[in-house]
């Protein structure tokens, strides 16, 4: 059985990941991520080139530009700048994880992965399973 109240904070930390994401400067698809540890978050991210980069994410073509980095690895890339730790905490994101953001998820240490909408290979989420983190989906974001 689904714990209500935790239900309520993970819908509303969606929620925050969703309007993140759409800061996002990319055409094809907005995705936005928060770190929570401890019912705080600590970090946010959303997907994008990297500093100092042109905001445009797609080619001419319409192709995803291959520097671009995904909301999950923006989030953790801050927290390793700053004085936080993902050891142990939550990670929200309006897509599930790719293969290469399930691997930096793991060695971060972050133990749940919240997400909304599935990502078009679950490989990465079978990794993460693999890997002893939580996973849950939830698609329905009204309180």
């Amino acid at each position: 059985m689904i714990d209500q109240k935790q239900l309520k904070f993970d819908k509303a930390y969606l929620r925050i990941a969703r309007e993140w994401g759409k800061l996002s400067h990319c055409e094809r698809k907005k995705v936005g991520a928060l770190i929570v540890k401890d019912r705080m978050i600590i970090s946010d991210g959303y997907n994008g080139t990297p500093s100092g980069f042109e905001n445009v994410c797609e080619d001419d073509a319409h192709i995803t530009k291959w520097y671009v980095l995904h909301a999950e690895a923006n989030a953790i890339l801050k927290v390793a700048g700053s004085t936080q730790s993902c050891r142990d905490a939550t990670l929200y994101i309006t897509l599930s994880p790719c293969k290469e953001c399930s691997k930096l998820i793991h060695q971060s240490g972050i133990k749940r992965v919240v997400f909304q909408k599935s990502y078009k290979d679950n490989a990465g989420l079978a990794f993460l399973e693999r890997a002893g983190v939580e996973i849950q989906q939830v698609q329905n974001l009204e309180a």
